[in-house]
């Protein structure tokens, strides 16, 4: 792995990691406009519970854990709640502005999935066994 490929992998690990730790507390604990969002959206207010607590969980799977199975599981996760978020804002007809910050973490999520090193990609380990 290139050194700037390290870069950019710890530096969209980090925005990425920042971002659903910040949100997924603040949608464990309904705090911070979230309910309102959510509520625009038409989901019910527990699913904020559910999807920030995985956040959180997968923020630790991601930077702590040593199971590389956890951490394909963690990233699916993250794209397909910030794909959601997404397709969510864009189906109930909210300007892309409403997106945005869903469709940055979804973007970040592919770059830091994309640009991990490779003791933490299944198919190389599997390669190696």
């Amino acid at each position: 792995m290139t050194k700037t490929n390290k870069i950019i992998y710890w530096a969209s690990t980090i925005f990425l990691s920042f971002g659903m730790l910040a949100g997924g507390i603040q949608q464990m604990f309904q705090i911070g406009g979230y309910n309102e969002i959510v509520t625009q959206l038409g989901y019910p207010l527990y699913l904020l519970s559910i999807l920030g607590t995985w956040k959180v969980l997968g923020v630790f799977a991601i930077l702590i854990s040593k199971r590389p199975l956890l951490k394909e599981w963690a990233y699916a996760g993250f794209f397909f709640a910030m794909s959601g978020a997404t397709i969510s804002h864009i189906a109930v007809g909210q300007p892309i502005i409403e997106a945005l910050p869903s469709i940055i973490l979804l973007l970040v999520t592919v770059i830091s999935w994309y640009f991990r090193p490779n003791n933490r990609k299944i198919i190389e380990l599997q390669k190696q066994n």
